[in-house]
């Protein structure tokens, strides 16, 4: 049964990087093309849309499963080293860059009405937000990637998988 959470885990662990590093060499190199007014209705529209069951579950599911992973190997070396480090990889990383760094930005966009601003006001809320954001999510995705990678060698250590 452990070894089936730890399979989920790695799936969830690696849909996640999937998706962050979709982001970082496509999706904001696309977005980086769209005029100020475009790139910021994009990004509101994307932000609102990311909001659904199948991205939550991926993403808390994460964030959840590994800790719970980690405990349940906490007896079997190195194993458990390597989902206590991919825990605090995710949980910092990417879950603690979210919620501290992307989301706030994300929901003060939300609240830019685009088409009552004026051309100077459009451009000033993209310089503020397309720069840092992109950053944060790289952090993101260097932090996800490390934590997939981590989960990779957990499952090769385990006898089980």
């Amino acid at each position: 049964m452990i070894t089936v959470l730890l399979i989920i885990t790695a799936v969830l662990t690696a849909l996640i990087a999937g998706l962050f590093y979709a982001y970082s060499c496509s999706v904001v190199l696309g977005l980086g093309k769209l005029s100020d007014a475009e790139y910021l209705k994009a990004m509101q529209n994307i932000n609102r849309e990311i909001q659904n069951p199948v991205f939550f579950m991926s993403f808390m599911g994460t964030a959840i499963l590994l800790p719970i992973s980690a405990f349940l190997f906490r007896g079997e070396q190195p194993t458990f080293i390597f989902l206590l480090l991919a825990t605090f990889a995710y949980l910092i990383g990417v879950f603690g860059v979210t919620v501290i760094g992307n989301v706030p930005m994300n929901n003060l966009l939300d609240q830019f009405d685009i088409s009552n601003s004026t051309t100077e006001a459009i451009k000033q809320v993209r310089e503020n937000f397309e720069s840092r954001w992109n950053f944060l999510n790289n952090i993101r995705t260097v932090f996800s990637v490390i934590s997939i990678a981590l989960v990779v060698c957990a499952c090769i250590w385990n006898k089980d998988v």
